[in-house]
Protein backbone atom coordinates (compact mmCIF):
# COMPACT_ATOMS: atom_id res chain seq x y z
CA UNK A 1 0.00 0.00 0.00
CA UNK A 2 1.45 3.39 -1.10
CA UNK A 3 2.10 5.83 1.60
CA UNK A 4 0.34 8.70 -0.28
CA UNK A 5 -2.68 7.68 -0.67
CA UNK A 6 -5.04 4.61 -0.82
CA UNK A 7 -5.94 2.42 -4.09
CA UNK A 8 -9.45 3.06 -3.41
CA UNK A 9 -8.79 6.93 -3.89
CA UNK A 10 -10.05 8.08 -0.46
CA UNK A 11 -7.78 11.29 0.86
CA UNK A 12 -5.08 10.62 3.41
CA UNK A 13 -5.08 11.71 7.03
CA UNK A 14 -2.38 14.10 5.68
CA UNK A 15 -4.04 15.18 2.63
CA UNK A 16 -7.14 15.87 5.00
CA UNK A 17 -5.18 18.23 6.91
CA UNK A 18 -3.21 20.07 4.90
CA UNK A 19 -6.77 20.64 2.76
CA UNK A 20 -8.22 22.21 6.27
CA UNK A 21 -5.11 24.25 6.90
CA UNK A 22 -5.38 25.80 3.39
CA UNK A 23 -9.09 26.28 4.22
CA UNK A 24 -8.97 27.87 7.00
CA UNK A 25 -5.38 30.51 5.43
CA UNK A 26 -7.99 31.66 2.92
CA UNK A 27 -10.83 32.16 4.89
CA UNK A 28 -8.89 33.87 7.64
CA UNK A 29 -7.88 36.15 4.42
CA UNK A 30 -10.98 36.26 3.14
CA UNK A 31 -12.53 37.51 6.69
CA UNK A 32 -9.66 39.84 7.61
CA UNK A 33 -10.07 41.61 4.15
CA UNK A 34 -6.63 41.17 3.13
CA UNK A 35 -7.15 40.30 -0.42
CA UNK A 36 -7.04 43.66 -2.16
CA UNK A 37 -9.66 42.91 -4.84
CA UNK A 38 -12.84 44.73 -5.37
CA UNK A 39 -15.07 41.46 -6.31
CA UNK A 40 -13.53 39.63 -3.10
CA UNK A 41 -14.16 43.00 -1.04
CA UNK A 42 -17.95 43.01 -2.55
CA UNK A 43 -19.11 39.40 -2.40
CA UNK A 44 -19.10 37.34 0.79
CA UNK A 45 -17.32 34.09 -0.45
CA UNK A 46 -17.05 30.48 1.57
CA UNK A 47 -14.59 28.42 0.93
CA UNK A 48 -16.66 24.89 1.89
CA UNK A 49 -13.59 22.71 0.73
CA UNK A 50 -10.02 22.23 -0.70
CA UNK A 51 -9.21 19.26 -1.83
CA UNK A 52 -5.14 17.73 -1.93
CA UNK A 53 -3.54 15.56 -5.01
CA UNK A 54 -1.88 12.82 -3.95
CA UNK A 55 1.54 14.46 -3.72
CA UNK A 56 0.21 17.99 -2.18
CA UNK A 57 1.62 19.74 -4.81
CA UNK A 58 -1.87 20.58 -5.91
CA UNK A 59 -5.07 22.53 -3.67
CA UNK A 60 -7.97 22.33 -5.46
CA UNK A 61 -10.02 25.49 -3.54
CA UNK A 62 -13.65 25.35 -4.18
CA UNK A 63 -14.97 28.96 -3.77
CA UNK A 64 -19.36 29.88 -3.16
CA UNK A 65 -20.11 33.36 -3.37
CA UNK A 66 -23.16 34.01 -1.18
CA UNK A 67 -26.29 33.18 -3.20
CA UNK A 68 -23.99 31.88 -5.71
CA UNK A 69 -23.99 35.32 -7.57
CA UNK A 70 -20.77 36.12 -10.06
CA UNK A 71 -19.29 33.01 -9.65
CA UNK A 72 -17.56 33.51 -12.75
CA UNK A 73 -16.24 37.12 -11.43
CA UNK A 74 -15.17 35.55 -8.10
CA UNK A 75 -13.30 32.79 -9.41
CA UNK A 76 -11.52 35.54 -11.89
CA UNK A 77 -10.60 37.56 -8.99
CA UNK A 78 -9.25 34.50 -7.02
CA UNK A 79 -6.52 33.72 -10.04
CA UNK A 80 -5.72 37.27 -10.21
CA UNK A 81 -4.73 37.17 -6.62
CA UNK A 82 -3.30 33.19 -6.90
CA UNK A 83 0.28 34.20 -6.53
CA UNK A 84 -0.66 36.52 -3.13
CA UNK A 85 -2.89 33.87 -1.60
CA UNK A 86 -0.03 30.77 -2.78
CA UNK A 87 2.86 32.72 -0.62
CA UNK A 88 0.52 33.16 2.31
CA UNK A 89 -0.13 29.41 1.84
CA UNK A 90 3.53 29.28 2.07
CA UNK A 91 3.43 30.84 5.29
CA UNK A 92 1.38 28.48 6.97
CA UNK A 93 1.80 25.17 5.69
CA UNK A 94 4.52 23.57 6.58
CA UNK A 95 5.69 21.83 3.60
CA UNK A 96 8.84 21.16 1.21
CA UNK A 97 7.04 23.05 -1.50
CA UNK A 98 3.86 25.35 -1.59
CA UNK A 99 1.28 24.29 -3.41
CA UNK A 100 -0.39 25.45 -6.42
CA UNK A 101 -3.44 26.54 -6.29
CA UNK A 102 -6.68 26.47 -8.52
CA UNK A 103 -10.17 27.44 -7.85
CA UNK A 104 -13.04 26.12 -8.81
CA UNK A 105 -16.52 26.63 -8.24
CA UNK A 106 -18.63 24.39 -5.75
CA UNK A 107 -21.40 22.39 -6.43
CA UNK A 108 -22.08 20.26 -3.46
CA UNK A 109 -25.12 23.20 -3.19
CA UNK A 110 -26.07 22.13 -6.71
CA UNK A 111 -25.80 18.71 -6.19
CA UNK A 112 -27.93 18.94 -2.99
CA UNK A 113 -30.65 20.64 -4.35
CA UNK A 114 -31.11 18.11 -7.40
CA UNK A 115 -31.40 15.55 -4.67
CA UNK A 116 -33.67 17.20 -2.95
CA UNK A 117 -36.12 17.95 -6.08
CA UNK A 118 -35.46 13.91 -6.99
CA UNK A 119 -37.06 12.70 -3.21
CA UNK A 120 -39.75 15.39 -3.43
CA UNK A 121 -40.42 14.09 -7.47
CA UNK A 122 -44.38 12.41 -7.01
CA UNK A 123 -42.49 9.07 -8.83
CA UNK A 124 -40.09 8.44 -6.10
CA UNK A 125 -42.63 9.41 -3.41
CA UNK A 126 -45.01 6.78 -4.92
CA UNK A 127 -42.16 4.29 -4.74
CA UNK A 128 -41.17 5.32 -1.43
CA UNK A 129 -44.98 4.52 -0.66
CA UNK A 130 -44.83 1.41 -2.44
CA UNK A 131 -41.80 0.20 -0.36
CA UNK A 132 -43.11 1.14 2.71
CA UNK A 133 -46.77 -1.10 2.40
CA UNK A 134 -44.83 -4.50 1.12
Amino acid sequence: MSKVHHPSGVPTPRMLRVGEVIRHTISDLLSRGAVNDPVLEGHVVTIPDVRMSPDLKLATVYVMPLGGKDMNEVIAAFDRNKRYLRGEIAHSVNLKFAPDVRFRPDESFDSGARIDALLDSPEVKRDLIKDTED
